[in-house]
């Protein structure tokens, strides 16, 4: 057994022998009570994260601000400061309704988020993570029966085909996570996805959320739904987030549904440096879930 660092390693070979790295551990800024890049990167030096997926609402700006809100964030010097405390600045949050049934407002929104996002290479990110929408006009993550229609995933592509080029210009990728209410909603909708975008496919990453993943799939099935999404997507996953389909303080006493052995082990699978990033823990929380996730599964070595 590998009891390096827990649960979560990255097991390679080197000279003939395995040895296993620790896998990139962040959290979203969010969780933090913070106003200003610097006193976020103290608070992850504290717990010993290393990697950040930034909401600028964290310091009070929209989640996609105006040119004149960009100006006054200063999107370089956010970057700098993390960088120099050591830490990756992994994703920038690009959320709206790219499938929002209010067309005028979807086209708005989709130029601001394609203006903001080529203004993100200064930052040193590697993805600007998007929702695939839905069309509830009012929630972009909330569940409407229109969502699997055919117009809803026109709109979303079309909203798609316009951040495209805006990513390719700041320099990074596009993270998509399957989400059970958006139109990207699971698996076999990704690699539809991937499948119309032919070239341009390299331009986007996916994210796997295995709370996401297993909501609404029965528990006999848990295990063959995560082994298919990272078996399917593993090659253009980019990220692996941690969360629970309960609360953390559930899951922290016993009482959670993924399984975190089945997630370190294909998390192995996927290619050096993909970093698992923690979603919906109370700050005073993460100490107990970053042990969680170091220390409460062990993997045989291959």
């Amino acid at each position: 057994m590998d009891r390096s660092c827990g649960g979560f390693v990255h097991l390679r070979r080197q000279g003939g022998s395995t040895v296993s790295s620790p896998v990139p551990l962040g959290a979203f800024a969010r969780i933090f009570h913070v106003q200003t890049a610097v006193q976020l990167a103290e608070a992850f030096q504290v717990l010993a994260l290393t990697e950040v997926q930034l909401n600028l609402s964290t310091f009070g700006f929209p989640t996609i601000p105006t040119e004149v809100e960009i100006s006054s964030g200063d999107l370089e010097g956010i970057g700098d400061d993390l960088a120099a405390a050591g830490l990756t600045l992994w994703g920038v949050s690009a959320t709206f309704n790219t499938a929002d049934p209010v067309t005028s407002r979807r086209t708005d929104q989709t130029a601001r988020a394609a203006d903001f996002i080529a203004r993100l290479g200064c930052t040193g990110a590697t993805a600007a993570t998007l929702c695939s929408g839905s069309r509830d006009p009012d929630n972009m993550w909330g569940f409407h029966p229109d969502t699997t229609s055919k117009s809803a995933w026109k709109d979303f592509r079309a909203s798609l085909d316009v951040l495209l080029p805006a990513a390719e210009q700041g320099g990074l990728l596009l993270a998509i996570e399957p989400e059970p209410a958006n139109t990207v909603a699971d698996v076999d909708r990704a690699l539809r996805l991937q499948q119309e975008l032919g070239d341009d496919a390299g331009q986007i990453g996916f994210i796997l959320d295995p709370a996401n993943l297993i909501t609404n799939i029965a528990p006999s099935d848990h295990r063959y739904t995560l082994e298919r999404a990272f078996g399917e997507l593993g090659h253009r996953t980019i990220c692996v987030h941690a969360k629970d389909t309960v609360p953390w303080s559930s899951t922290l006493v016993g009482r959670g549904v993924v399984d975190y052995e089945l997630v370190a082990r294909l998390h192995n699978d996927l290619a050096n440096g993909v970093p698992l990033i923690i979603q919906d823990a109370k700050q005073e929380e993460l100490a107990e879930v970053i042990a969680l996730l170091r220390t409460s599964t062990e993997r045989p070595m291959p």
